[in-house]
């Protein structure tokens, strides 16, 4: 079977790897779309993600969605052979403190499928098949095609900052990046009925997307004159709620500024590893309350019935491509210029 395997920075490579056998209480699913996340990038482009970095090949991937083909024994999670199904990426240890509070997604010993925060990494799901434990596999709700299942990890992540955010509804939400994860918490603010959403990004075709995800208001960063509304309106001067996704000190930055007195920022975007500069006086002088929002828990769940619920989400998927051409597919995922979210076809 074929799969994407990274062997350092720039060395992303199509290997044919040995296809595994479920063991007991696991399930072996046929991939058929992956979506390439930012993370996926960072480790193509820059051999890490923020402080993980790669020092063994590592299969990538985590956004994995596809058929199960069949069971170890015993089989606990009710997912019949042949079903579609999405996967949850992580596995929490069930020990840690953090599990113990219900903190899961910041688990100390969590697995993440494509993950170099330990070591050996864990290898992810940019596979034609793969073995995961059965808690981990979702049959899709009714409805549901396989190629919108794909968001479900992205949405997810979008989903939990938006909870971080606390109640949202009524209230004017400002998210800054534009790429598939600010476009995807664009359309989760909406979900959560945000009054307003407005959107910012270095990149006019970036801003078209967070349009299609549900943004009331989109503002080309760095030139605030040139602001848009399908409504006809100025944007808000001042939000209540922030979302910072562009993994960017700038971006942290308008955040800070943007919101009002009193109001709340969710640092979602994973920020270069070392120290960033920080407007901390903001944060005091204007009682600024600053959380950070890392993966997600039970969200996935919430996220599959999204995407059922919502046809609309299509439009966030910009092109599918075998995985025999996963090297100019990453190419063009990191061109936010021609793309939002990129697939990978485990089957064409």
């Amino acid at each position: 079977m074929l799969g994407c395997v990274i062997h350092g920075r720039g060395d992303l490579r199509v290997e044919v790897l040995a296809e595994p056998a479920p063991g007991p209480g696991e399930v072996l699913v046929a991939v058929r779309y992956g979506g390439i996340c930012g993370s996926d990038l960072h480790y193509w482009r820059h051999g890490g993600v923020g402080d993980f970095r790669l020092r063994e090949p590592m299969v990538l991937g985590h956004e994995v969605v596809g058929t199960v083909l069949a069971h170890g024994s015993p089989d606990p999670s009710g997912v019949s052979r042949g079903a579609e199904a999405a996967v949850h990426p992580a596995t929490p240890c069930g020990a840690c403190p953090e599990c113990a509070r219900g903190l899961r997604n910041v688990c100390r010993d969590a697995r993440y499928l494509g993950s170099a925060a330990r070591t050996p990494h864990v290898q992810g799901g940019f596979a034609a098949r793969i073995v995961v434990p059965a808690a981990q596999v979702r049959p899709l709700p009714a409805g549901l095609p396989l190629r919108r299942a794909a968001l479900a990890e992205p949405l997810s992540v979008a989903l939990h900052a938006v909870r971080r955010a606390g109640p949202v509804a009524g209230r004017r939400v400002l998210v800054t990046g534009a790429g598939p994860i600010g476009c995807l918490v664009v359309a989760a603010a909406k979900a959560a009925g945000a009054a307003r959403v407005t959107a910012t990004d270095l990149l006019p075709a970036a801003l078209g997307f967070a349009r299609a995800a549900g943004a009331d208001t989109t503002v080309l960063a760095g030139d605030p004159e040139t602001a848009e509304d399908q409504a006809g309106r100025p944007p808000a001067e001042e939000a209540d709620v922030a979302v910072e996704a562009s993994g960017t000190a700038a971006g942290l930055d308008a955040c800070l500024r943007g919101v009002r007195r009193g109001g709340t920022v969710v640092q979602l975007g994973m920020l270069p590893p070392g120290r960033s500069p920080f407007a901390g006086n903001l944060l005091v002088g204007r009682e600024i309350e600053l959380r950070g929002a890392f993966r997600f828990d039970a969200e996935f769940d919430d996220a599959l019935g999204l995407l059922a619920a919502r046809p609309a989400f299509d439009r966030l998927i910009s092109a599918v491509a075998p995985v025999t051409e996963a090297e100019s597919a990453f190419a063009l995922a990191a061109d936010r210029e021609r793309s939002c979210k990129v697939l990978l076809d485990f089957e064409s």
